[in-house]
């Protein structure tokens, strides 16, 4: 290690890591049209992203006339059918992100991903852009019984990481409540999922770019852990 403060730094997936939002939007409007709905906008089912497929799917279904939970129940199925065949067709890495990760690697930093994605379709994303083998630990939501906001996850993220001062990288309310939890100094991207200003995420600091994670994260280190 240099004198980088933090030992384990782990990311969110979808609207951290990746801009996922093109491929879930197609999904979420495939289960929409099965059950004859209208598609929704690709901006507004952005916003429904973070809280995991069925939240992100409930909230689709809400919009366009309500479900029951055994409807919910198969049209999730159809759109985790639909993301798993086409999961990697829009999305990209955002800008700047594989150049930090590049950074803090060189640093002896480990990396880790938490994220309310299923743990094999995070997997198979993450293989199908290269990146899987830049993580020490990938960790999904249904590794546990519980996940974001709930901090177990990301305390087994950290413990898979090799342990020592961490801290996570997020877009949504459940990233920054599992980190408070879970004791660490989270960081929240401007450019991703959001639904409100940034600000009101209550993250220790935000980012406009990754151009700005390491040097926000050498601040964060500056406080008292």
């Amino acid at each position: 290690m240099t004198g980088f403060p933090f030992q384990v730094v782990g990311f969110d997936l979808d609207g951290t890591l990746l801009d996922t939002s093109g491929d879930l939007a197609n999904a979420v409007n495939h289960a929409l049209a099965s059950v004859g709905r209208a598609p929704l906008p690709a901006a507004r089912i952005r916003t429904m992203i973070g809280g995991g497929s069925r939240h992100m799917l409930a909230q689709g279904m809400a919009a366009t006339g309500g479900c029951t939970e055994a409807e919910l129940d198969a049209a999730q199925r159809r759109l985790l059918d639909h993301y798993e065949a086409n999961i990697a067709v829009e999305t990209r890495p955002f800008p700047g992100l594989l150049e930090a990760l590049d950074r803090l690697a060189g640093m002896g930093v480990r990396l880790g991903v938490m994220t309310n994605k299923y743990e094999r379709l995070a997997r198979v994303v993450l293989d199908a852009l290269g990146l899987t083998p830049r993580f020490d630990a990938i960790v999904g939501g249904d590794t546990l019984p519980v996940g974001k906001p709930d901090p177990a996850p990301i305390r087994l993220m950290v413990e898979r990481c090799g342990g020592g001062r961490a801290a996570f990288v997020g877009d949504s309310i459940y990233d920054v409540a599992a980190a408070r939890a879970a004791g660490l100094p989270v960081v929240a991207c401007a450019f991703g999922f959001l639904t409100g200003p940034v600000e009101a995420l209550g993250a220790d600091a935000a980012i406009d770019g990754f151009d700005a994670l390491i040097p926000t994260l050498e601040t964060l280190g500056e406080r008292p852990a």
